[in-house]
């Protein structure tokens, strides 16, 4: 139990052969006697020519797919989807939807699809949207949505409600949800926006308040575990091939050129090993996962020298968050997300690798640094990215309409379904560097792993 009373444990519902149902909690779980009806979707005619398109409620989705014949059935997941009772009427919904935190491409298809989701399948008319983040519930005016009003939305990047990071007051968000009459709240964030959430969703069920909360991960870096990937992701490496194509045409200019790319990702490096992947022009990719050095044999400036003498040219690809551990000066400060402000380690690069060369090697380089950072979130969803998106929103909103609160909407092994909050915030998703994927990428560009560096030489650069 919490300071609350709230008993912040998932509801387990184990079976035979090791199965696990990590559960989420539904407002019958505090509301006595709470009232069903059919869902609407039964006379929708979208839907009505369906067969079995409602979800069953045995319906589960495992974690792990990948299993060995003897192995235990494992954790499974609420498979997402409609169910053939919701537990409010469409009449009597008041909903809200709120953006937290950074940009990522996709946020407004999200709000979209929530408000033509409730809408169009279920006959919702009262749906209002939180300017400016979670500090909009007590701060700022509210916007009223319609499908009108959200119609071309997802054709622009950023959202359309405006966002911010901090500003979270749990007291004063759930006094507002309860001044408005809210009853279903629709949270669009990262790990940190889920906390949030969760937090919300607790003193929500302390009051007894029949409100569904329903969180949908959203994070450029592709960080939140269990899901498979995180919306704006497919669109984000997208666009990170226009900057490592700009790098490699600029590199192969010029006699030994080099091409400097640095990519989002502070603690993991998901944007930059995937766009290598995509890319193959690239000779070299650091992530915050895998340490470097930069003297020495093995090290970076030997790899350089060694590339363009075979080449003539080269690209580099750097994660925002790698090598911090390099930098002579360290940030002890953090931004109102509570993430650690980072050094600029692609301009740093920059000047040690011109250093470098100019000073202790007879190769003249010329670099270029390009730094697409916040370019590839801005940008509108591409069309996975978009339907992504529309199957995120439409399950979240079948959640709530459900009757399940304190959930996040995810895709596992391809499958929507509804993970508790503690699941998403419990730990950052990172690349690991012993699995295929990472060998994959060092295949790809043929480039040393920086594992092991010499005796006596230190990676820590002044």
């Amino acid at each position: 139990m919490d300071s609350n009373g709230v008993d912040e444990q998932m509801k387990l519902v184990e079976g035979a052969g090791g199965y696990v149902l990590e559960d989420v909690p539904h407002l019958s779980d505090y509301i006595l006697d709470l009232p069903t009806y059919p869902n609407p979707l039964q006379s929708n005619a979208a839907y009505s020519v369906v067969r079995q398109y409602f979800v069953d409620e045995d319906d589960t989705v495992p974690q792990k797919i990948v299993v060995h014949k003897d192995s235990p059935r494992g954790t499974h997941f609420r498979r997402a989807g409609p169910r053939q009772k919701v537990c409010f009427k469409s009449a009597d919904v008041r909903a809200c939807i709120v953006t937290c935190g950074g940009l990522c491409p996709g946020l407004n298809t999200v709000i979209r699809e929530i408000v033509c989701g409730l809408h169009f399948m279920y006959g919702v008319k009262e749906v209002t949207g939180v300017n400016c983040g979670f500090r909009g519930f007590y701060s700022r005016n509210t916007v009223t949505l319609t499908p009108k009003s959200v119609s071309d939305i997802h054709k622009r990047g950023g959202t359309m409600l405006g966002t911010s990071r901090g500003g979270h007051d749990t007291l004063k968000i759930v006094d507002n949800i309860e001044d408005r009459e809210i009853n279903q709240v629709y949270i669009i964030g990262g790990d940190g926006t889920q906390k949030g959430a969760s937090a919300i969703y607790k003193e929500i069920r302390r009051r007894g308040l029949k409100v569904a909360v329903a969180g949908i991960p959203k994070t450029i870096d592709n960080d939140i575990p269990v899901i498979d990937k995180s919306f704006g992701f497919d669109t984000a490496v997208e666009e990170a091939q226009r900057a490592i194509n700009a790098a490699h045409v600029e590199a192969t200019s010029v006699e030994n050129g080099i091409g400097l790319v640095k990519l989002m990702g502070r603690y993991s490096g998901f944007i930059a090993m995937y766009a290598t992947l995509a890319s193959r022009d690239v000779d070299c990719c650091l992530i915050p996962e895998s340490p470097f050095y930069l003297e020495g044999k093995g090290g970076l400036y030997e790899f350089i020298a060694k590339r363009l003498t075979e080449n003539g040219h080269m690209v580099i690809v750097v994660a925002e968050g790698a090598g911090q551990d390099l930098l002579a000066e360290s940030i002890d400060q953090q931004d109102a997300s509570g993430n650690k402000l980072l050094k600029d380690v692609g301009l740093w690069m920059s000047l040690k690798i011109k250093e470098h060369f100019a000073k202790e090697s007879k190769m003249d380089i010329t670099l270029k640094y390009i730094d697409p950072t916040y370019m590839i979130r801005a940008i509108p969803a591409n069309a996975s990215d978009n339907v992504y998106s529309t199957l995120l929103a439409q399950s979240a909103v079948h959640g709530a309409m459900a009757g399940y609160t304190g959930f996040t909407a995810g895709l596992v092994n391809g499958r929507q379904t509804y993970i508790p909050f503690n699941r998403i915030t419990e730990r950052q998703n990172k690349v690991v560097i012993t699995d295929r994927m990472w060998a994959r990428m060092l295949s790809s560009t043929n480039q040393p792993s920086f594992m092991n560096p010499p005796k006596g030489t230190t990676s820590v650069t002044e």
